[in-house]
């Protein structure tokens, strides 16, 4: 960790924060997730840097040490990958391994569809490519569903306001790590799932959270609503849908993601592949929606084995 340097860039007239470790012609963009930071790679980076790789980790546009958009609400996926064009230019790098975790496989595979020549290969972590489109997830699911709470404006900013940031951090990282997709019945909100004296999932120290709520205590969570929960709609003028390069999916098994309605049926069927042709799967038994914070050292494995397979 002490060999992880900080620095900023500045993008689209923000000042963009970006972690950094490793050297070397090969370069690994890590794309966080939410409730997560650049620090929820913290294990990855050291273990590519240590093979050979330069690992780089940005914080999105209005999340930890980046600069919030003049206008949060109006924040969006597009940003991102806008934002990760510049960061590459910016640092004259021409072609990278992508690596994103939720809701940063979106804008990784949106990347690699607006650029494939400046991308080596994609490993996802949880998410596999989902077409951009109407979300239907809704539908099917109860009223409490986090993500239709999340989406109606000033509720989540309701929730999340009786408590500090750090409290917030770890209420989502206990209700994700659950193999339970977080639904609140009518009378209660989604930070209420979550009691005060349930114990942090045992792979996550105290420390790793007071080093999420300083983040957070510090971007707070207006763009993290914004994407990717109300923004989830967005449209995308895109050449094609078919990821040409390598891809790799990891998932756990008892992420609570798997059980969104028709998640499992398009990975089991194959029906993804029709989208990521060169995609291989592989599956973690014990494997929850952190996958590569619970078990870094198996991740950080196959990781290091499809980047040196695809170099």
């Amino acid at each position: 960790m002490d060999k992880i340097e900080h620095k900023y860039i500045k993008v689209q007239g923000l000042n963009l924060h970006v972690a950094e470790t490793g050297t070397g012609p090969n370069v690994v963009v890590f794309l966080h997730g939410f409730p997560e930071i650049w620090y929820s790679w913290r294990h990855q980076m050291v273990a590519v840097a240590a093979g050979g790789f330069r690992a780089i980790a940005p914080d999105y546009r209005g999340y930890g040490l980046s600069d919030p958009p003049a206008e949060p609400e109006k924040a969006s996926f597009k940003d991102i990958t806008n934002d990760l064009l510049a960061t590459l230019d910016h640092l004259g790098i021409n072609k990278v391994f992508l690596v994103a975790k939720d809701f940063g496989a979106r804008p990784a595979y949106l990347f690699a569809l607006l650029h494939p020549e400046r991308v080596s290969g994609v490993i996802t972590l949880g998410v596999p490519f989902i077409p951009p489109g109407p979300a239907e997830f809704h539908k099917s699911l109860p009223e409490g569903f986090y993500i239709s709470r999340w989406q109606e404006p000033g509720r989540a900013e309701a929730d999340f306001g009786r408590y500090d940031a750090k409290t917030v951090v770890r209420n989502i990282y206990i209700l994700f790590s659950r193999s339970e997709i977080p639904i609140a019945p009518e009378n209660k909100e989604i930070m209420d799932l979550v009691d005060a004296s349930t114990p942090l999932p045992p792979w996550l120290t105290e420390e790793d959270l007071a080093t999420y709520g300083a983040l957070y205590e510090k971007s707070g969570f207006r763009t993290a609503l914004q994407v990717p929960y109300r923004s989830i709609h967005e449209k995308f003028s895109l050449p094609e849908l078919t990821v040409k390069v390598p891809a790799l999916l990891i998932l756990g098994e008892k992420d609570y993601f798997l059980k969104f309605p028709g998640i499992e049926d398009y990975i089991r069927s194959g029906k993804v592949k029709d989208f990521v042709p060169n995609l291989e799967i592989i599956r973690l038994s014990e494997g929850s929606h952190f996958v590569q914070e619970q078990s870094p050292e198996e991740v950080n494995q196959l990781v290091l084995t499809f980047l040196n397979k695809h170099v």
